[in-house]
């Protein structure tokens, strides 16, 4: 059918019923939409428009929500995205929108924007194809979110998405930039999207033991400068899934969050990777990238290595340029005995392996970072409980494991703490906390006391920390943007190269919950802690004058 003007005015007519409609009447408007969409594919388009517009008003509550409405209304989006022959490629803008319980699985889409969207119950992407850019940055799944043999054609934006449930990316294929890291737009000065990007709300941050942190949805370009600056990543709170995914562009999760088992396992990266967080498994996964591809940085405790047969080589766009030229990633025998222990759902077995790497970065330095690195990855991890208030015995376990990795890192960065060869010590100002016992990872009941780290760096944006002590102690830089201090912290006779607590003004500011010292402090070089900490947030007693932003 041409797509005239009568046709497209059908559609706006239902498009606006929809929008003003109630219950069966709404209902039915959605179905006179799906019906001009089947017999008319010209239509299709606008048809897709008008039922994107009602899945774009606000839900800001059970009164306006309509569950029914917007179940019938992604079903009707679904059949109008399926493939079918002579129909164009249909794209959606569903920035802002409440979807539930959608399943677009198997739905082919030209262009999609699902930025700052919230997908209630479950959700399905199986299959489904993107021509183009697929944008999630910022949308929350509140439940188990598919995208198993999903197709991206383009970049795929999932920039600071939360997934509360499952998620599962397992055989699906990147064919541009996997982007897992920060979620803030970047704009020119003269953009004309800055005239909007206040009217952009992102869905509540209402996770457990976080306050809002107050990320920004966009920055100037040219504030960030590289890949790794900027604000948190995508949070996986439940299992996350991408076995055999093939990447074939940059892979990036700088900064996102793994809850629990984040399995790569069999997955294929072609370019630059960022995924060091020590959840990841990554058995039999490949990398075909080249000598110019950088950075590449997998977890402590895997390695890749060549003069692989190349039976499990992917085919297609994806695949390497030449056969045989992959590396598989392998444990790294040459950080024995650690063998992935931070990723055990043995409580007990993750406790030995802090021990491990305490005791790795005690007799080799060049390591010392990467294992810092691993130990604040394992900090980032969310909880999905609260810290505070009554605990079963499996989530007081999992808190005081977590004070474990905390005095493992504070027992080496205290100035105090010997040199190789030289008696141990605590270095503390008091010894107000009890150190750890004679399996515990740090602490003064070592042998010889722990070594001393020197010119370490802590990256623990958004982690939950709780009685953190880092009295005494010397760090290079500390990234603990957006961090959430839970119990008694301790800053008191530290001293920083820099610490950051905020990214500007009030955006991406870490909160105290409890009571937190800063006496003596030296948190950056050239600016006193009360600036440091301006806009931060404070809900118990501290030492510093009130912060201002």
């Amino acid at each position: 059918m041409v797509d005239d003007a009568a046709g497209v005015e059908e559609c706006r007519a239902a498009g606006r019923q929809v929008l003003v409609a109630a219950g069966g009447q709404r209902e039915a408007a959605l179905g006179r939409l799906a019906e001009v969409g089947a017999a008319h594919p010209d239509l299709r388009q606008h048809a897709a428009d008008a039922v994107c517009a009602y899945l774009r008003t606000p839900a800001d509550g059970p009164a306006n929500l309509d569950a029914d409405g917007r179940r019938v209304a992604g079903r009707v989006l679904a059949g109008l995205l399926r493939p079918d022959a002579g129909a164009s490629t249909v794209g959606v803008d569903l920035a802002g929108a409440t979807l539930v319980d959608a399943d677009l699985g198997g739905c082919v889409l030209a262009g999609a924007r699902f930025d700052d969207a919230r997908f209630l119950g479950t959700t399905s992407f199986a299959g489904a194809r993107f021509a183009r850019e697929a944008i999630f940055a910022r949308a929350l799944f509140h439940g188990a979110a598919r995208f198993d043999e999903a197709h991206f054609a383009a970049d795929a934006v999932f920039g600071r998405a939360r997934f509360r449930g499952p998620a599962s990316f397992a055989g699906a294929a990147f064919g541009g930039l996997a982007w897992f890291g920060r979620g803030e737009e970047e704009f020119w000065e003269d953009d004309p999207a800055w005239d909007t990007i206040e009217e952009v709300r992102p869905a509540e941050w209402d996770e457990p033991n976080e306050d809002d942190p107050g990320w920004p949805v966009a920055v100037l370009m040219g504030d960030y400068q590289e890949w790794t600056e900027g604000g948190d990543g995508a949070r996986f709170v439940g299992p996350a899934s991408f076995r055999r995914a093939r990447f074939a562009g940059p892979a990036w999760f700088y900064k996102a969050r793994f809850g629990a088992e984040a399995t790569f396992g069999g997955a294929w990266f072609s370019g630059p990777v960022h995924l060091d967080q020590p959840a990841v498994d990554l058995t039999d996964a490949r990398w075909a990238g080249s000598a110019d591809d950088e950075p590449i940085c997998w977890p402590l405790g895997w390695t890749s290595e060549l003069g692989l047969d190349d039976a499990n080589e992917p085919t297609g766009p994806q695949g390497p340029s030449a056969p045989g030229d992959a590396a598989v990633l392998v444990p790294d025998g040459s950080v024995a005995p650690y063998a992935r222990q931070l990723a055990d759902p043995d409580p007990d077995v993750r406790r030995a392996g802090l021990r491990i790497l305490g005791e790795l970065g005690d007799a080799r330095p060049e390591l010392r970072q990467r294992v810092v690195d691993a130990v604040c990855g394992y900090l980032r991890a969310p909880l999905p409980f609260h810290v505070t208030g009554e605990l079963t015995a499996a989530q007081a376990g999992e808190v005081e494991l977590r004070r474990a990795a905390q005095r493992l890192l504070a027992a080496r960065l205290r100035q105090g703490a010997s040199a190789p060869g030289e008696p141990g010590g605590s270095g503390r100002p008091d010894e107000r906390n009890e150190p750890g016992g004679p399996d515990e990872p740090g602490g003064a009941d070592e042998p010889g006391g722990a070594v001393h780290w020197a010119g370490m760096s802590l990256s623990l944006c958004g982690a939950t920390l709780v009685d953190l002590d880092l009295s005494g102690c010397a760090v290079d830089h500390a990234d603990f943007t957006a961090a959430q201090f839970h119990g008694v912290t301790r800053f008191d006779g530290a001293t920083f190269e820099g610490a950051a607590f905020r990214l500007g003004g009030p955006e991406g500011r870490a909160s105290f919950h409890g009571e937190a010292t800063f006496a003596g402090a030296r948190l950056d070089r050239f600016r006193t802690p009360a600036e440091v900490l301006g806009a931060v947030v404070f809900h118990a007693t501290h030492d510093l004058p009130t912060p201002s932003s």
